[in-house]
């Protein structure tokens, strides 16, 4: 095995190094602004999930409550208050705006990204921390599940740091006690930004690495009673006066909403669980295109860098009594492996969605920069690089042979601005996993989407044979560079069609129309549940009554006694509409045909959408 020097060639000065390594990182930070940037503006902001947990910010901030979470002034407790807090102050700062409310995510990403370069460069080498932040930057993941405002980012980053710190004062040996305070602290954190989950993770890995590697015996070290009173002064406060303020809350927040959505019996059920090929196979799809060499992090080949101790070529026998010769690439390593190992194994057995394995990307991710780094620059002609790299100009040739297919078969059809008009009508039901829209487009929908699907269709096809032929040439660090650009730009086709989505994913056009019309006397309801029309919520900032909404996230709070009068039902709506009131009620398309055999005439339609309706009882 050839030695890799970390050091300049000889005929390269420090100087050249220096601004080559300067427009390096530059690089990242580029991409990463055109990547993530543009989405901070549009699309606006979508109904269910990401209108929902944008309103409860902005109601936090307006009524000055920053323990109880309300929306549509129901209590909302099944949420943790972190990303909620971040985003209030965003609001506070900047405006209530879909800038706003995307901010903190945009700024958990890049801290990501900063963490991800830093850990890898010191575990691996500088071209691993280069690309650690690359991949980051362009993995599927990252970007599809920070489109809506979920706490998945922040709690990675938090787990990330929580378990970078608690390495780096195991290789501090003592030097550093304020690594073992700022884990502990980190990890208070990730409790606060989606519960229980964010010390199952950290404790897990944390545990599984010092017993695989038997360092647990350093345990008087690991400031336990100091760290422990630092988690619960950040970490508990918050429970103990919700759980004061809010009858019932332990129960819902801690039972209901951890252990029992586990086990798949948490109440309401409004979740699904993936199948187990699914739900492995879109674990590459969510690390692609990296996952493609995914192969090199299960080979022995290791690196000598400049950290004390042996290199670690595959991992040790448990509890093998090696510990004193570990280096921080080894460490690393293992540590990667049983983190990423513990959540994705956890969530095989749990109900799921796709996002909920976002916490293993920054691992693995962090262990293909390596593996990638250190095979490019100890073998360059290697197959282990060339054969990826067929494969992935083989997917980009399909995928982008697809995409011009479509754009050939639409080319006679007429743009439609409002594409859900022209979608496939599919009665998902209750299937409420995040992507069965995909299955939705057709012809007719695919013609609103030509540039966003020409760029795409230049990304993959392009993108694919300027990264093989480069690798074929041996240009390793082109190559990739060539893959992760190509990433970018199918990212940017991605953001375009977002915005072309909007009339069907987001209700702000109907929002706009009702607040040009509606007095503020005027009652504007929602048919069926708060989560359909989410956005009405946001953009018209006043109370919305729910015709037989009392389900899902609005369910626990209404049971409160000062749960506003907003739950209806069809006696009540058909009771109102005949009466002195002027009322413009939002039905989504799937009650549609419900709701028209409810209401009496008169039923007037003033605005419509995607297959959404605004019906109102007076001109």
């Amino acid at each position: 095995m050839p030695e890799i020097e970390l050091k300049p060639a000889p005929q390269e000065s420090a100087a050249t190094t220096s601004v080559r390594g300067l427009l390096t990182w530059g690089a990242v930070v580029l991409i990463f602004l055109l990547v993530y940037a543009p989405g901070l503006y549009r699309p606006a902001l979508l109904d269910d999930a990401d209108a929902t947990h944008a309103e409860a910010a902005r109601e936090m901030m307006a009524s000055g409550d920053f323990i109880t979470l309300h929306v549509n002034g129901v209590r909302y407790l099944e949420k943790a208050p972190l990303p909620y807090w971040l985003a209030g102050l965003s609001d506070r700062a900047f405006g209530v705006s879909e800038f706003s409310t995307r901010l903190p995510t945009l700024l958990a990403i890049l801290l990501s990204v900063t963490m991800a370069s830093i850990w890898a460069l010191r575990a691996f080498g500088r071209r691993a921390g280069v690309y650690a932040g690359l991949f980051v930057t362009t993995s599927v993941g990252f970007y599809l599940f920070t489109r809506i405002f979920i706490p998945e980012a922040l709690l990675s980053l938090l787990i990330g740091a929580s378990l970078y710190f608690f390495l780096t004062a195991l290789e501090a040996r003592g030097k550093s006690p304020w690594r073992w305070y700022a884990s502990y602290a980190s990890v208070a954190l990730a409790v606060l930004s989606k519960g229980l989950i964010g010390i199952v993770f950290v404790g897990l890995s944390a545990a599984g690495y010092l017993l695989w590697s038997g360092e647990w015996r350093r345990w008087r070290e690991f400031r336990l009673a100091g760290g422990f009173g630092l988690f619960l002064l950040i970490a508990a406060p918050w429970h103990v006066m919700a759980g004061i303020r809010n009858r019932g809350f332990f129960w819902f927040y801690f039972v209901n909403e951890h252990f029992l959505r586990f086990l798949g019996k948490r109440y309401p059920m409004d979740y699904n669980k993936l199948p187990p090929l699914a739900y492995w196979g879109l674990t590459l799809v969510w690390l692609f295109p990296w996952s493609l060499f995914l192969a090199l992090i299960f080979r022995t080949r290791s690196r000598r860098t400049t950290n004390s101790g042996p290199p670690l070529g595959r991992l040790p026998r448990p509890n093998s009594g090696f510990a004193e010769g570990l280096n921080f690439q080894a460490r690393t390593r293992l540590l990667c492996w049983v983190w990423s190992g513990v959540v994705l194994l956890f969530f095989a057995f749990s109900t799921n969605q796709e996002y909920y394995t976002f916490p293993a990307y920054l691992p693995l991710l962090i262990l293909l920069a390596g593996a990638l780094s250190a095979e490019e620059e100890a073998n360059p002609r290697s197959r282990w690089l060339f054969i990826p790299s067929i494969v992935y100009a083989g997917l980009g040739l399909t995928l982008g042979g697809i995409l011009i297919a479509g754009l050939w078969a639409s080319r006679g059809k007429p743009f439609i601005s409002d594409i859900g008009t022209v979608m496939a009508d599919r009665n998902v039901g209750n299937n409420t996993l995040a992507m069965t829209h995909l299955f939705d487009l057709t012809t007719d929908s695919f013609a609103a989407l030509r540039l966003p699907a020409l760029l795409a269709a230049v990304a993959l096809i392009a993108g694919s044979l300027l990264a093989l032929w480069l690798r074929a040439r041996g240009k390793n660090f082109a190559s990739t560079w060539a893959v992760a650009s190509a990433t970018g730009l199918l990212f940017l086709a991605a953001q375009l069609a977002l915005i072309r989505f909007e009339p069907f994913l987001s209700s702000r056009t109907l929002a706009q129309e009702i607040a040009r019309l509606a007095a503020p006397t005027d009652k504007v309801m929602i048919y069926g549940d708060q989560a359909y029309g989410s956005s009405l919520l946001f953009y018209l900032k006043r109370r919305i009554y729910l015709i037989n909404g009392n389900t899902t996230s609005m369910w626990f709070g209404s049971r409160f006694p000062d749960a506003p009068a907003i739950f209806l039902d069809d006696a009540d709506l058909v009771r109102l509409w005949t009466g002195h009131d002027r009322i413009f009620l939002f039905v989504p398309p799937d009650e549609i045909a419900r709701a028209k055999q409810v209401i009496p005439q008169p039923q007037y339609i003033v605005a419509q959408s995607s297959g959404k309706v605004v019906y109102c009882n007076r001109r």
